[in-house]
């Protein structure tokens, strides 16, 4: 029994070596597993200087400078129309037809009045300037008749000539207020609607922040998002000098050219409007930037110890544009920002780089 009870000693003392022998080889192998190195895949893209143009983006409608009620001057039936919906017309193009017979017989009586009346002061003319044969009050009297009725039937050529209604400006039929046979007064004188289509007035309102940065003048975008957004490029013609109480905003008006008539009136615009322009800009998307809580940071790809890290830079941002923004410091021309992959990575840690662009 003593014997036995010798090897059981023996055989359990074995045993607690081996099991510490096994305890430290598993704590040998967590410390070789815990000492891998972390890559992370990134693309860089390399800085340029270049140009750069800050912009103010607006919202913007389309209106028409000319948008009329073309309307008879004269009283009376029409009797031709010339035009119908959509037709286009140049300034000065017949529109309609005024019943003019009434007029025609009226001027030809004040012709005939006039011609007597020239002829009578021609005759007392010559022989009271001549001969001093008769009244200086009939030489006066003669005198003023003829300049009364030259003045009455130039009054009636004149509207005569109205009974043709003619297009004011040039631009399209929108509507038609009346037909052939309709009668013009004064309570309806309105024939069609004439609409001015080129050029097309552009009107935004501009938050009065950039009161000192707007002038007449000064270059813009546009894009109608309804014709597929195709720019248009428009000078400013008009700044406001008062600023809306309601929205702070003040008017400005742009003209377009729009000769195939594919803007229509009331259409919205897209709008951006030149604020200043940067030269030797180092630009950067805001993408690439990462938040921190004084500010802004980027990484760059740089080169230590023979691997590609990546490295922190404060940036100091300047005038921005849609996406883009300048960055006024923290980065140099040349260097390889990281535009992807930023945010999983920290200052220091091995790069691996899978994508390098411009």
């Amino acid at each position: 029994m003593r014997r036995m009870w010798k090897w059981g000693t023996v055989a359990m003392a074995v045993i607690a070596v081996a099991a510490c022998g096994a305890a430290e080889a598993n704590d040998g192998e967590d410390m070789a597993s815990s000492e891998y190195i972390r890559v992370v895949n990134v693309e860089v893209a390399s800085l340029q200087p270049e140009r750069f143009v800050e912009e103010i983006r607006l919202t913007s409608v389309a209106v028409s400078d000319n948008d009329r009620l073309v309307a008879a001057e004269e009283d009376g039936v029409i009797r031709e129309l010339y035009v119908d919906w959509g037709d286009r017309v140049a300034e000065g193009d017949p529109i309609a037809k005024i019943d003019d017979r009434l007029l025609m017989a009226e001027v030809a009586q004040a012709r005939s009045a006039a011609e007597l009346a020239e002829q009578t002061w021609d005759r007392r003319r010559r022989l009271w300037e001549e001969d001093q044969v008769g009244s200086e009050l009939a030489y006066l009297e003669s005198r003023a008749a003829a300049e009364q009725t030259a003045a009455v039937l130039s009054a009636m050529e004149v509207r005569l000539a109205r009974t043709l209604v003619r297009a004011p400006f040039a631009g399209v039929i929108e509507e038609k207020r009346a037909g052939v046979g309709a009668m013009m007064g004064r309570e309806n004188n309105a024939i069609v609607r004439l609409v001015q289509l080129d050029p097309i007035i552009v009107h935004a309102g501009v938050p009065e922040q950039y009161a000192a940065d707007v002038q007449v003048g000064d270059q813009a975008m546009l894009s109608f998002p309804a014709l597929g957004g195709e720019p248009y490029a428009a000078e400013v013609g008009y700044v406001g000098a008062t600023v809306n109480a309601e929205n702070r905003s003040f008017l400005i008006m742009l003209g377009v050219r729009n000769v195939d008539g594919r803007i229509k009136p009331q259409m919205v615009a897209d709008l951006a409007l030149t604020r200043r322009s940067v030269e030797n800009a180092l630009v950067v998307p805001q993408d690439a930037l990462v938040r921190v809580e004084d500010g802004y940071v980027a990484f760059v790809a740089v080169e230590r110890g023979g691997y590609q890290v990546a490295e922190v830079r404060r940036i100091v941002l300047g005038p921005t544009r849609r996406n883009l923004v300048v960055a006024e410091s923290g980065l140099e021309a040349g260097e390889r920002l990281i535009v992807v992959g930023q945010k999983a990575v920290e200052d220091g840690d091995r790069i691996n780089i899978v994508g390098e662009g411009g």
